[in-house]
């Protein structure tokens, strides 16, 4: 799990560009730190990835629990970022102008760790369950986590919205689901 060094990020240079679309002025605060501590974790990580990423054996057996901190905010990749972050900014919008910039950075912090939670005991009870090791060593990066349990809470504040998923209209409590396929088909892992 290493980041390829030495080319243009297009997904960056495209990430820039929508967020100077949408305006540093519209952004509310929390939604926009957010936005930057990601954009300059990708720029500048604390360790490799192989040293940030969460699974069973390294959040859980070795007890490295920095990782279930640094994790959510570490990227595999350019497009890995831009898909989170713009995804970050319409929910981010949406959400802390309706919650308040206070409630919204405790959500953000609780989801961020809750995520990396979750993740390790669902892996290792498809270790026991499937009794495969495997699983143990899967190793996970990135925002994805925190994005749909904000989508959940969205949907909740905000029922019976349509969302706009690469052109199609869907309703807002599938939008998730259609967003996490679409996603797994544009960038596969």
């Amino acid at each position: 799990m290493q980041r390829r060094q030495g080319r243009v990020n297009a997904g960056l240079l495209l990430l820039l560009y929508q967020i100077s679309q949408v305006g540093l002025q519209n952004i509310p605060s929390i939604t926009l730190g957010v936005l930057v501590l990601n954009i300059f974790l990708f720029l500048n990580p604390l360790k490799p990835l192989s040293e940030v990423c969460i699974s069973v054996n390294e959040g859980f057996h070795r007890r490295d629990w920095q990782r279930l901190l640094l994790s959510p905010v570490h990227h595999a990749d350019d497009w890995h970022l831009y898909y989170n972050m713009m995804s970050m900014l319409w929910k981010g919008i949406m959400l802390e102008r309706k919650l308040g910039s206070t409630w919204f950075a405790y959500i953000i912090v609780v989801f961020s760790v809750l995520v990396g939670v979750v993740y390790v005991a669902l892996e290792y009870m498809l270790v026991k369950i499937l009794n495969d090791p495997s699983y143990e060593m899967n190793c996970a990066v990135g925002f994805s986590g925190v994005l749909f349990a904000l989508k959940v809470l969205n949907n909740y504040y905000n029922p019976g919205r349509v969302s706009s998923v690469l052109g199609f209209q869907i309703p807002s409590k599938y939008a998730c689901w259609v967003e996490l396929v679409a996603i797994h088909l544009i960038s596969p892992g």
